[in-house]
């Protein structure tokens, strides 16, 4: 297993994702997204609007995604 929060992952805050890929570790972070601007986090938002622009243009957001799975492979196992 390993741990992103969301603020590495373009996020505003200190909430840790755990995974064992980090397909999970994203799909973890786009539920919190939805899930905090759903409960009035304001502070959520513009991410949130980030993750959806690279889900509906999956092209130009490789790059994040790429990056953060080379992130996810740098870390050390739990």
């Amino acid at each position: 297993m390993k741990t992103l929060t969301c603020k590495q992952l373009g996020g505003p805050c200190d909430v840790a994702h755990r995974g064992a890929t980090a397909d999970e570790i994203i799909k973890a972070q786009d539920r919190h997204l939805k899930e905090a601007v759903a409960g009035g986090e304001r502070s959520h938002e513009a991410a949130l609007k980030e993750m959806k622009g690279r889900w509906r243009h999956p092209i130009s957001g490789m790059g994040w995604y790429r990056d953060t799975k080379r992130r996810f492979a740098e870390l050390p196992e739990e």
